[in-house]
């Protein structure tokens, strides 16, 4: 029987967006797909604590959120939102940046530059990253992020700054990562060539009226 993760409990946010009951399946790559609106997006931020309901209840390994350390949780699960951040400093320098405000020692120049490879990133570790375009700003962001090994990666739009070739070849790295060492995968996504070609579970979000 397959094992879900993270589960949800008659959720609702702001008591505007209403979820049905949804569950993620451990060590699988889970799409969430749906009309604009329906609180994709959030729903994500539900999932890490980063929001709160307004009502019903997130379950991440069994265990109520509310009962959960969310800046602990924020940890083992990991969100690459559309609106990336990085400094204006080198990747070599955003690692490590990254890396001191989780208190953590960076990696090494090699693990660094097998992360960027997995996403596609040519570039040396000391090329500056203000000069690069939102595409590649958006690959060595999840790089980041992976270098990170979290229990669970969710990905908002992931290949939304991507052309066509980047998005097939950075999606299928990073999902074969992840599948290799264990970590379930959420994906939220506009692009059903990705979701018909990646996913191993669909999640589609319906608009709910209030009750």
């Amino acid at each position: 029987m397959e094992s879900m993760i993270i589960s949800t409990k008659d959720l609702s946010f702001n008591d505007i967006i209403h979820y049905q009951d949804v569950g993620i399946i451990k060590n699988q790559v889970n799409f969430i797909v749906g009309s604009s609106g329906t609180g994709k997006s959030t729903l994500l931020r539900l999932f890490n604590g980063t929001y709160s309901p307004s009502q019903g209840n997130v379950f991440y390994e069994g265990q109520d959120l509310n009962e959960i350390d969310t800046i602990e949780l924020r940890k083992e699960i990991l969100l690459i939102s559309q609106s990336l951040y990085l400094f204006d400093l080198s990747i070599r320098d955003n690692f490590i940046q990254f890396y001191e405000y989780r208190g953590l020692d960076a990696p090494s120049e090699q693990e660094m530059r097998r992360f960027l490879d997995l996403c596609c990133i040519p570039f040396p570790l000391e090329q500056d990253c203000t000069t690069m375009s939102g595409g590649e700003r958006q690959r060595i962001y999840i790089a980041i992020f992976l270098s990170f090994h979290p229990k669970v990666l969710m990905m908002d739009e992931p290949t939304s700054a991507l052309d066509k070739e980047n998005s097939q070849n950075v999606i299928h790295n990073v999902l074969s990562y992840c599948k290799e060492n264990n970590i379930t995968v959420i994906i939220v996504s506009h692009d059903p060539n990705i979701t018909e070609q990646f996913a191993e579970h669909v999640i589609t979000i319906k608009r709910r009226e209030s009750q």
